[in-house]
């Protein structure tokens, strides 16, 4: 009987500590499916801001109002959307126009084009050439590839025909103002800074630094002009002239780009690298229109759905 006793308490020993390490088992799978699942689901978060819109007007008014006349109010506006329903019932009215805004800040690196380009995926599922797409770009500049990259994402939402703009509050300097100009209309703030269509090369070089501290620097490349200019080696006027030759280049580079998307300005005169502000940049041709982003959206508040796109 003792044994029998004691292989059964073996035995409940053994099942409990099997049904413990497949329980961590499951619940390890379990967890790695959740995390997989939670991967592939689109992070797109849409917000409208015509609620946004209709919640501070309707917050101002109740302040302002007296409580009659605010109850007056409610009571008209519950009357207005009975009536517009009953109407909408009897005569479908044709769908609003939808305007999709999306954010732009760009670094040196235009790193926000891996959120744009999904974001703009995500419209091109479901906009048609009766919508739009306002881009609010804040950017002073950075590299050609990323921003250059930049401009083509613009450049798919043109090509299917959806009416593009872009709004700049701040600043869209040089490829900042290389996505910009991609634009169907450009508009910015009075005192935007836009423009600086220039291409620019720097870095420090301590070589003779070295020199003075008996530090050697070995630099082997296979190809003549691998390197042009580097940080510690021996800089010579061939490396110089070769990477100035590149950068004239891109230079060129950017004002094709420039002409083909604003045709009408004077690329020779505006391509030197400076800034103008709006003000100046709208007799330049540079923008269209000196309005603010606010201003802009608020217009089309009563005419469409506009609905804030944001890619997490």
């Amino acid at each position: 009987m003792e044994f029998l006793y004691e292989y059964g308490l073996f035995l409940a020993k053994t099942v409990t500590i099997v049904l413990g390490v497949v329980a961590v088992i499951a619940f390890a799978v379990n967890a790695i499916r959740q995390r997989e699942f939670m991967e592939e689901r689109p992070r797109i978060k849409i917000k409208n801001l015509n609620d946004t819109y209709d919640n501070m007007e309707r917050q101002l008014k109740s302040f302002l109002m007296s409580d009659s006349e605010w109850k007056r109010f409610l009571k008209q506006e519950k009357k207005d959307e009975k009536a517009k329903a009953k109407k909408q019932k009897k005569e479908p009215e044709d769908p609003k126009k939808r305007v999709f805004v999306l954010d732009f800040e760009g670094d040196v690196g235009a790193n926000q084009v891996d959120s744009l380009r999904k974001e703009i995926t995500a419209i091109l599922t479901n906009a048609t050439e009766k919508d739009e797409v306002v881009v609010r770009l804040e950017s002073g500049g950075g590299t050609m590839v990323g921003y250059g990259l930049g401009a083509s994402q613009l450049q798919r939402i043109r090509e299917r025909k959806i009416p593009l703009t872009v709004s700049v509050d701040k600043v869209a300097a040089s490829g900042g103002y290389m996505m910009a100009c991609v634009a169907d209309k450009l508009v910015a703030a009075p005192f935007a800074i836009v423009g600086s269509i220039g291409v620019i090369a720097e870095m420090p070089n301590v070589n003779r630094l070295l020199k003075k501290l008996d530090i050697d620097y070995e630099q082997i490349t296979a190809g003549e002009f691998k390197r042009t200019l580097t940080v510690f080696g021996e800089n010579t006027p061939k490396g110089r002239e070769k990477l100035t030759e590149e950068l004239n280049e891109m230079h060129g580079l950017f004002k094709t780009h420039v002409v083909q998307h604003r045709p009408e300005l004077d690329i020779e005169k505006l391509a030197t690298g400076e800034i103008w502000f709006g003000s100046q940049a709208v007799d330049l041709k540079l923008v269209d229109e000196l309005i603010t982003s606010d201003d802009w959206l608020l217009g089309k508040r009563k005419d469409a759905d506009i609905l804030k796109i944001e890619y997490h």
